[in-house]
């Protein structure tokens, strides 16, 4: 089984509180993912940087994140997945933020688990395989 890396994750890499090493997986095989919607998280932090010399460093850290994985876009077969997902959390009364959601429907597509240090939102999902990192 794969996995899908959460931008809580890659935060927490950057700021010293994960070893880099975890982001290769379980084992040689595993397949390590970011979603787009990931990048697109990071980009918005980059993009928020009001100091020049912090917004350069903290692109060139995304741009070189972003050349470590596989990027999975997010296109129509996720969208239907997303879709599902948000709907049957509707008619359970519960409700996740969108670029999370989006992020969880990538893992549950690709049948990968999510690797993840919110553990308030991707745990309300049924069936996506969630692990701590």
């Amino acid at each position: 089984m794969g996995t899908v890396v959460d931008t809580s994750v890659l935060i927490a890499v950057e700021r010293g509180q994960l070893d880099p090493a975890r982001l290769d997986g379980e084992d040689d095989d595993e397949e390590v993912v970011l979603s787009a919607i990931t990048a697109s998280e990071l980009l918005h932090g980059v993009h928020r940087l009001k100091n020049a010399v912090a917004r350069t460093r903290a692109e060139r850290v995304a741009e070189t994140t972003f050349a470590m994985f596989r990027v999975i876009a997010f296109d129509i077969d996720i969208a239907r997945v997303h879709a599902r997902l948000e709907a049957e959390l509707a008619m359970r009364g519960v409700s996740i933020g969108t670029a999370d959601l989006m992020i969880a429907a990538t893992a549950v597509w690709l049948d990968y688990r999510i690797a993840t240090r919110d553990l308030r939102s991707f745990p309300k999902i049924r069936g996506l395989h969630v692990v701590r990192w």
